[in-house]
């Protein structure tokens, strides 16, 4: 009895040490955003007695703070000033992140829907050709970005698409991020379920919305999620691909803020990260779910 008493003990204890750890670990984590978020709220006069000194430093070229930085995470008194001057008197934040929307929203549904198909037909259809394409699809995922934005760009010059929103959209929608993913997905789905369907008198098209697509949602959703995520953060493609500043998504913008406009970059950093936020908390349990079982027979 003693024994075991000393081990609940020691259980307890251990059970506590490791959630203070990880509650101490999570709010390091959650400081920049609930930082960022409460900053926000804050008076002009109060972000520049509090952070002056980092961007009158940064902007004069240098490097080094000399003073002590008070990081305060509650205002001493609330201003909606900033909101204000982003959503009703300067448009040009709106447009921007109306860009965002514009830019992301078509890459992310037709990127899935031409995985989708592709995925399809290298479960369905095999061979060694298609092996071989597979098999690029992987390298080329492999790469980085940078690493093809010059080829993106030479083709872009070719098709007259510079400075276009095609230039953006099209190498987006068909990355070759997804299609690996639901390749792998697909080919864990029994050829039972198909070859029963086959019997019933199905066609391709029918396996491929009936059977395929609801067996493969989870993990639809979640490489929805995720290239969302990717490129609603883009920066290098709208640089090098985009001519025009009016075309610039919101990412590009917020740095193009200046020193003088601290609040209003605090601000806007928030608007631009309700989005994100709201598909993953929406998506979190698809997003889980897809990337631990997919190619499952669950629905």
């Amino acid at each position: 009895m003693i024994k075991s008493s000393r081990k609940m003990r020691r259980k307890k204890a251990f059970s506590v040490v490791a959630a203070l750890i990880l509650l101490f670990l999570a709010f390091i984590f959650l400081a920049p955003t609930i930082l960022t978020i409460s900053s926000s709220f804050f008076s002009q006069s109060e972000l520049s007695s509090n952070y002056g000194m980092i961007f009158d430093g940064a902007g004069s070229g240098g490097s080094y703070v000399s003073e002590r930085i008070n990081l305060k995470f509650i205002p001493d008194k609330v201003s909606f000033s900033q909101y204000k001057t982003v959503l009703f008197l300067s448009p040009d934040y709106l447009l921007k992140f109306w860009n965002s929307v514009v830019y992301t929203v078509p890459i992310m549904v037709f990127q899935a829907a031409v995985a989708c198909l592709a995925a399809y037909g290298f479960t369905r259809f095999r061979s060694r050709v298609r092996e071989l394409i597979l098999f690029v699809y992987i390298i080329v995922m492999l790469m980085p970005y940078q690493v093809t934005l010059v080829p993106n760009f030479l083709v872009a010059e070719k098709l007259g698409l510079i400075g276009s929103m095609w230039s953006i959209i099209l190498p987006g929608i068909f990355s070759p991020f997804c299609v690996f993913l639901l390749t792998k997905a697909m080919r864990k789905i029994p050829t039972a379920v198909v070859e029963a369907a086959k019997l019933d008198g199905c066609n391709e098209f029918q396996i491929f919305f009936k059977i395929y697509v609801p067996l493969c949602k989870n993990i639809i959703y979640s490489v929805m999620i995720l290239v969302f995520i990717d490129y609603w953060n883009m920066v290098e493609q709208p640089l090098i691909l985009l001519t025009d500043e009016a075309k610039y998504p919101l990412s590009v913008f917020l740095s193009k803020i200046n020193s003088s406009e601290v609040g209003i970059a605090f601000a806007v950093a928030v608007i631009y990260m309700v989005p994100t936020l709201l598909i993953f908390l929406y998506g979190e349990q698809y997003l889980v779910e897809g990337i631990a079982n997919s190619g499952s027979v669950k629905g």
